[in-house]
């Protein structure tokens, strides 16, 4: 299989193995070592690139990790490297306003710095510092502290005043934040070829971000079917009374999706709780599942919600159950070897209906989980009529915590009630002690999560103080 798209200004026709890494495409092949290789784990946004395509007339770029990027998901796309934003005689305002902040020391993060921000500028959003500082969650500095680089943020943030949010790349390229081929990469890519049909495989890869950190060198000689691009499962529509999501659809899907920002009201702030900005253009729903980690982040999000997922078979024929019935054991799930995760549906919420995640890990963005929940609860006349709560990190698998359930619905919220249910949620859990937490510490967490999620969702209805 032929794999082309163009890495900066070049168009590239490979028939290289679709399974092998950007980051070794870049590196060896194109001998563009700017984009340096640090963890292999998409975890310190050394390797950092974006990657663009054409969308309703325009570019939209998002900013991935190129180690755990397989070299067939550029296809038919626009990869932009640190060279591929460098000019011959001076430096862009991004490599300038980290320059004058003193935003670089040793300099092997400072590449993935720049594109990060690069890759911020090419948004839509109104430039604001939050943004700024948020396009960089996925980047680690050991050097310099962060904040001459949040200064950095701030100062590119007031050069982009009055950038055309509707169409960029001109204002983008006027201003020389970006060098002149980018006018024309659109063009470029809607000329090319596109792929007949979807290539089958003995190994389905989504966006990568987990089997490439676990088979990094197998990947080279599988056999790949590649399904990040696939429109069939990329979606998230309405369809009756149900929300359903693509097993493509990733987690920037979910958090720029108008249906979930509809639902849940603190969409954004949970969603930044998942992994970093990288990750989450990358990482499918799909994929966060079929992982069955027993800490999987939209694994305890979608349990919450009653979701049901779907599978399909290589003849076309599916199969669903509910969510919590498709994990048997750790690691082992209810699932043929030949099926693929295809799509999950939950129940659009009443507008009574309330729902919070909380996690906790040892740092805020781009972290594993120790322990994570969510809930999803109505509380109608002082009393709960629903109440569905998942847990994660708590025993082999993920799981939703039924008996707590039974014993808080139909009563009133109050100290002396959650205090008495967190009696029965210890003995729905079975944690084990391992480098997150011992058992202990994890049915604290729980403990904490559960109590959380009412602050949060009724604050009038408890007293914190009480609870201590």
């Amino acid at each position: 299989m032929t794999t082309e798209f163009i890495l900066n200004n070049k168009t590239i026709r490979t028939s290289l193995s679709p399974g092998m890494s950007l980051l070794d495409f870049i590196r060896y092949e194109q001998y563009l070592s700017g984009t340096k290789i640090g963890c292999r784990e998409g975890d310190c946004g050394a390797c950092t690139i974006l990657i663009g395509e054409p969308v309703n007339g325009g570019m939209r770029y998002k900013s991935m990790t190129s180690c755990v990027t397989p070299l067939g998901n550029a296809r038919n796309k626009h990869v932009v490297t640190i060279e591929g934003v460098n000019f011959d005689e001076r430096l862009n305002p991004v490599q300038q306003a980290m320059v004058d902040n003193g935003g670089t020391q040793c300099g092997f993060c400072t590449v993935g710095f720049v594109v990060s921000f690069v890759g911020y500028c090419l948004t839509a959003e109104k430039p604001d510092v939050e943004g700024a500082v948020s396009a960089i969650d996925g980047n680690i500095c050991r050097c310099t502290g962060y904040k001459s680089i949040e200064r950095a943020a701030a100062d590119i943030t007031v050069m982009l005043e009055g950038k055309d949010l509707e169409n960029p790349i001109p204002w983008l390229t006027e201003a020389g934040f970006l060098p002149e081929y980018f006018n024309g990469i659109a063009d470029r890519l809607r000329k090319m070829e596109q792929p007949k049909k979807p290539v089958n495989g003995r190994v389905v890869v989504g966006g990568g971000t987990d089997l490439y950190v676990q088979r990094h060198d197998d990947m080279l000689e599988e056999e790949i079917a590649l399904i990040f691009d696939r429109q069939e499962l990329n979606s998230i529509h309405m369809k009756g009374n149900s929300v359903v999501m693509g097993a493509s659809a990733t987690a920037t899907d979910m958090m720029e999706s108008d249906i979930m920002k509809g639902i849940f009201p603190n969409l954004y702030a949970h969603m930044k709780l998942i992994s970093s900005t990288p990750i989450r253009n990358m990482g499918t729903v799909g994929g966060n599942i079929v992982n069955a980690s027993p800490i999987g982040d939209l694994t305890a999000w979608l349990l919450a919600l009653g979701t049901v997922i779907t599978l399909k078979a290589p003849d076309g024929n599916t199969r669903s159950m509910p969510l919590k019935d498709f994990f048997l054991d750790y690691k082992v799930l209810n699932k043929k070897e030949d099926e693929i995760v295809h799509s999950f549906s939950f129940p659009i919420p009443d507008k009574d209906m309330r729902f919070n995640f909380e996690k906790v890990c040892k740092r805020t963005y781009l972290d594993i989980a120790s322990v994570n929940s969510a809930v999803q609860m109505k509380v109608e006349d002082g009393i709960i009529t629903h109440f569905c709560m998942s847990a994660g990190g708590v025993g082999p698998t993920p799981r939703i915590l039924p008996e707590t359930a039974a014993f808080l619905i139909g009563k009133q919220p109050g100290t002396a009630l959650l205090t008495e249910a967190a009696d029965i949620i210890a003995s729905e859990i079975s944690p084990i002690s391992d480098v997150r937490g011992s058992s202990d510490y994890k049915r604290l967490l729980l403990r904490q999560l559960f109590f959380a999620h009412f602050l949060e969702l009724f604050p009038e209805l408890i007293n914190p103080k009480e609870l201590v």
